[in-house]
């Protein structure tokens, strides 16, 4: 299955240093990028998965997550994160919340794309860009700018 298009959202995040306008098709910020397919490693050996920007990957993260029971969960789980993050800080560092906040955040996004997306997490692949596009999904959609 080949790229899918959702909804485009007119952000200008990047790394490297590199600024981009905002991507509203694959490749519009990185043009070295065609495409992605679903199943097919990315090309380059970057941390990043051969995505040398993060405004084309969002556009791939927010395809992973075209369902909306899917991103529901991904809301939920990151806000208990969030919460018991914010308890770890105030406990003075008892691990037990930060081992919760990860259990959360994963747990629920994971459940999404296996029974409902019925998909792989993009964590697998891109560790880094898929943890940034949680939480920038999750911004958005308490922004009300992507559909909750």
């Amino acid at each position: 299955m080949g790229w899918r298009q959702t909804n485009a959202v007119d952000h200008q995040y990047c790394v490297g240093g590199k600024f981009c306008a905002p991507a509203a098709s694959p490749g519009a910020c990185c043009p070295q990028l065609r495409s992605v397919q679903e199943s097919d490693a990315m090309p380059g050996s970057s941390p990043n998965g051969g995505f040398a920007c993060f405004a084309d990957f969002y556009q791939f993260y927010l395809g992973e997550h075209a369902n909306r029971a899917c991103r529901r969960l991904h809301f939920v789980g990151t806000t208990l994160a969030l919460f018991c993050l914010v308890a770890f800080v105030l406990s003075g560092g008892v691990p037990w919340w930060f081992l919760s906040a990860l259990g959360a955040g994963y747990g629920f996004a994971w459940v999404g794309h296996f029974f409902f997306e019925k998909n792989r997490p993009a964590t697998f692949k891109f560790p880094i860009y898929s943890l940034m596009g949680d939480w920038v999904m999750w911004w958005e959609i308490l922004r009300g700018r992507i559909a909750f």
